[in-house]
């Protein structure tokens, strides 16, 4: 690598509350040249309140790919960038990759700076089986793609891990009360760390059930 080649860091930022954010992700989010994020109007909020002025760039996924060769050459001019997701850790269900891929290929030294994951975070309180699982990130949007895939994976021994948008999650329990049946023990986790964080554990229809009626649900 050569020895003016920067560095791309890759930290993980809070999923809800703010003060899940290292002293490290902190220190190197000041002291970087530049912030790729998501959303610039999003992260500026969380830079300001820790009294950082670095300036922001927008990478996200309809620049993903196109944004990628002008990352790189400042990172061969000898910058250090950081990248951040909207919350939680970059790549996981969220822009990245492509840039990652890239950094590895032209030899630029990428470092990774650890922090809160909406996954890790939600199988630290399922009570399920977290010694084997699979993540499989947003199922499709359409219902008959949603339960072509579920079918897919229905065989599946270890523990399921989905992200799901609000306003799909009754649909996608009803999905999993269809496919998997009733009593299949399911949990879903809602606002993590947030204000109005909750967590619902029990058998599918049981669940179902309890947010069809909550009213933070409608």
């Amino acid at each position: 690598m050569p020895e003016h080649s920067g560095i791309l860091y890759v930290i993980g930022t809070p999923i809800g509350n703010l003060h899940d954010i290292s002293e490290r992700a902190k220190q190197v989010l000041q002291e970087v040249d530049r912030v790729l994020a998501e959303d610039t109007r999003h992260s500026r909020r969380l830079l300001e309140h820790f009294g950082i002025n670095t300036p922001l760039q927008s990478y996200h996924d309809f620049n993903e790919r196109s944004a990628v060769t002008g990352i790189l050459e400042s990172l061969r001019l000898g910058l250090k960038l950081a990248l951040i997701s909207d919350a939680g850790t970059p790549l996981i269900s969220d822009p990245g990759y492509h840039l990652v891929k890239a950094a590895h290929e032209q030899g630029v030294a990428i470092v990774p700076i650890p922090g809160p994951s909406a996954v890790a975070t939600a199988l630290s309180v399922a009570g399920m089986a977290a010694d084997k699982f699979i993540f499989e990130g947003f199922l499709p949007g359409k219902p008959a793609a949603r339960k072509k895939r579920l079918q897919e994976i229905a065989g599946e021994p270890r523990t399921l891990v989905f992200y799901e948008a609000p306003h799909r999650i009754l649909g996608f329990l009803m999905d999993v009360k269809e496919l998997y049946g009733s009593d299949r023990m399911v949990c879903v986790c809602r606002e993590l760390t947030k204000k109005f964080e909750t967590i619902y554990r029990g058998a599918a229809t049981d669940v179902l059930d309890i947010l069809t009626h909550d009213p933070q649900q409608q």
